[in-house]
């Protein structure tokens, strides 16, 4: 695998742009990173294991690990929602 980090996009701008166009129970559940998105992941990951990223990169990471975990409540509560209507 290559290390082909494309900085025009942060791996988190997918989470971010979907709670900025509003969300419905149903959307939170169907929610998916796009495929640029996770080519990114999967770049700043590998470049982890290479012990490689830069200091933004570690950073740009950290914030994605953060909102990975905030959607994952997210969709167990959505989850919630919706098993009760």
């Amino acid at each position: 695998m290559t290390i082909s980090v494309d900085k025009t996009i942060k791996v988190y701008d997918d989470i971010v742009e979907f709670i900025a166009t509003g969300t419905t129970p149903e959307s939170v559940l169907d929610f998916k990173l796009s495929e640029a998105a996770q080519e990114r992941l999967e770049d700043l990951a590998y470049a982890h294991e290479l012990g490689k990223l830069t200091p933004e990169e570690r950073e740009e990471l950290d914030d994605f690990l953060v909102l990975e975990h905030i959607m994952t409540l997210a969709k167990a509560r959505a989850q919630e929602y919706i098993s009760n209507k």
